[in-house]
């Protein structure tokens, strides 16, 4: 790995992340794995990403999809070897690809032998590793709930005393405050760069710091437990152990970071981003994912909500810190499916909408496998179909509140972690989509959408109008079009509550208008001036309507999106 020499080489980059387990089985088992990854490469490259995000392939019993890490140095055997890690790097490097690793830093797995040392005795010299506490009169130290349900304490009768989850009982949070765990977390950080890898991509790295004590949480009369999140979200000493990843591992290496700060906002992101505070590149929040309720009480999108929020952030950031930009990941339900029209004829039009309204912001763009061939939400009939713990465990909640199925499935159905984590969609013509090389007695680990025959991979590359083709210009304007990653944003109409228009534009007095209809219905902007801009324009950007002869660009059709230069 060189030292650094370019500090901005990601702004002008684009991300795809690849969820190992559901991209391609290459040795049939019904699982992804790393030779799958290594065989598709070219079909990445063909798209025009940069930079490559693997979710977690480490050593891990999985008992939340490869968060919950046993051995950090060690490659899990479902997914192949370190050898085959080897292979697939180098065939990245050839084709100039970067490979970022998700590292779950915050918890381990109680698997871990760290954890397993940390149990045995109060006097393990790996007790402080974690979170212990003695209980409250019989009771958990708090009664703070986890992440994905229940308290967010175990008790272990081995020392009578409890430990932290924020996630599972089987994600042990680690105590940052010790200085041994920095000691590890940075070497393992350093033999994942000196192998050649890119950077880091680090799951819920705002969680590292925990208030001394562990005060007790706001209490909600509709739960037996308490919101202790502000007590373990951005807790009191983050900036300085994100600042000491930096000085002791990170500012040795040409790396991209990005960082998942669930609950970050605005003011966040320019502290873990700016460049001068030496931390992170950029993070990686939910808040406009949250735009549409809860997370299993979800809402129609008010689409000004939308705008106000990308409005804040581009302008909070501009020339403070960077944005992350994407719509899906392997955590959040398919976008087409959730803020587009997964049926036809909008699919593909309100995809290119959303891809559009997407790519023209100021950041570096996620794109999240099978996003750029329309894959959609997925309503297994069963929740025996359903492979997620946070799924699960919704379910079992939910049906001790007396919720009716229908509710819970139709939550499910909008918001399960699954609908990102079916296999990704290569062929129509082979079983499961083609995602175990056509074999036909496999079955993957979970079910392949049966929307697979209509959408896939094989029919997006043979149809020059396709929703890949139309990521992939996407891309290419980004890379020869500086004004995409540097220029100044302005929003534009933002109280119309159909139509997203923002305009970009810099010094040299270029300027981009993106205009996006985020709804099904015919829309008339009446803005003469602008009309006439847009009469005399330079060139059509991209459009995702074939048929451009017309005599009023702001009239828009279901779904239409557009970018002009004027």
């Amino acid at each position: 790995m060189s030292m650094k020499e370019n500090s901005d080489w990601w702004h002008r980059s684009v991300v795809y992340q690849i969820y190992p387990r559901s991209f391609f089985d290459s040795n049939e088992d019904g699982i992804g794995d790393i030779n799958g990854i290594t065989m598709k490469l070219d079909y990445v490259k063909n798209l025009g990403a940069d930079i490559i995000w693997i979710s977690p392939i480490y050593d891990s019993p999985n008992y939340d999809a490869g968060y919950d890490i046993r051995d950090y140095y060690k490659i899990s055997s479902e997914y192949g070897t370190m050898d085959d890690f080897d292979v697939m790097l180098k065939e990245m490097k050839q084709r100039q690809l970067k490979l970022v690793m998700d590292l779950a830093i915050n918890h381990t797995s109680d698997e871990h032998p760290w954890f397993i040392e940390s149990k045995k005795s109060k006097d393990n010299p790996y007790r402080h590793f974690y979170h212990w506490a003695p209980g409250n009169d019989g009771k958990a130290p708090n009664q703070w709930g986890a992440c994905f349900g229940g308290s967010a304490w175990t008790y272990d009768i081995i020392t009578g005393e409890y430990y932290l989850h924020t996630f599972t009982t089987k994600q042990p949070d680690l105590n940052w405050d010790n200085p041994m765990v920095r000691h590890e977390m940075y070497k393992v950080m350093r033999w994942w760069l000196e192998k050649g890898v890119d950077g880091f991509r680090l799951n819920t790295i705002n969680f590292i710091s925990k208030s001394p004590h562990y005060p007790e949480g706001k209490y909600n009369e509709k739960s037996q437990y308490t919101d202790g999140s502000s007590y373990y979200i951005n807790g009191p000493r983050v900036h300085e152990y994100i600042h000491e990843i930096h000085q002791q591992v990170l500012q040795h290496y040409e790396v991209i970071t990005f960082g998942e700060c669930p609950g970050g906002d605005l003011h966040d992101a320019e502290l873990f981003s700016a460049p001068e505070r030496k931390e992170l590149n950029m993070i990686l929040t939910v808040e406009h994912l949250d735009l549409d309720g809860g997370k299993w009480t979800p809402k129609l999108l008010d689409l000004r909500c939308l705008k106000h929020h990308f409005t804040s952030w581009q302008k909070g950031l501009y020339d403070k810190g960077w944005n992350s930009l994407y719509w899906n990941n392997h955590d959040q339900p398919r976008i087409v499916s959730r803020w587009g029209n997964d049926t036809a004829p909008y699919r593909d039009l309100s995809a290119k909408m959303l891809a559009t309204c997407l790519h023209f912001l100021c950041g570096t763009p996620f794109i999240y496998q099978g996003e750029e061939i329309g894959m959609t939400n997925v309503r297994f009939p069963s929740l025996a179909d359903y492979r997620d713990i946070e799924t699960t465990n919704f379910h079992s909640e939910a049906s001790q509140t007396g919720l009716r199925l229908e509710e819970i499935m139709a939550a499910i159905y909008a918001k399960s972690r699954d609908n990102a984590r079916t296999p990704m969609q290569w062929s129509g013509n082979l079983p499961h989509g083609g995602f175990s090389n056509g074999a036909v007695n496999v079955l993957p680990w979970i079910n392949a959408n049966s929307n697979y025959t209509d959408i896939n991979v094989e029919q997006a590359l043979n149809n020059p109008q396709s929703i890949f083709y139309y990521y992939q210009k996407l891309i290419q304007l980004r890379k020869t079009m500086p004004i995409i990653t540097n220029g100044k944003y302005e929003i534009l109409h933002d109280e119309n509550t159909h139509i997203f228009m923002y305009k970009r534009c810099n010094d040299n007095e270029q300027e981009i208008i993106v205009a996006c209809n985020f709804s099904q219905q015919p829309i008339i902007i009446d803005d003469i001036q602008l009309s006439e801009k847009i009469k005399n324009r330079k060139q059509i950007l991209i459009s995702n309507y074939e048929e451009h002869k017309r005599s009023d660009w702001l009239e828009f059709r279901p779904y239409e999106a557009w970018a002009i230069e004027i």
